[in-house]
């Protein structure tokens, strides 16, 4: 399989080709259906672009949130350490 690489996609090639077989894998399993690598190509892509934006931006608030709540942590233990 040749590899080329997607202005778009996140994927390392080990990685896209982990997802790859898992795809393959499981429409032979859940569906009793073979389906090539193209197939899987184009399955895996239209997620990949579907989803990806939604992926990141929820993964951007998460940390967001995060980075917020640690801030409202270390506020707290400054006034602590003020008032003692």
């Amino acid at each position: 399989m040749s590899y080329l690489k997607r202005d778009w996609d996140p994927l390392s090639k080990e990685r896209r080709a982990g997802l790859l077989r898992e795809v393959i894998t499981y429409f032979r399993s859940a569906h009793d259906q073979e389906i090539g690598m193209l197939a899987a190509e184009e399955i895996l892509d239209f997620f990949l672009q579907t989803l990806g934006s939604d992926l990141y931006k929820k993964a951007i608030n998460d940390t967001k949130m995060v980075i917020r709540q640690n801030a409202e942590n270390l506020e707290v233990d400054l006034d602590l350490l003020i008032h003692k």
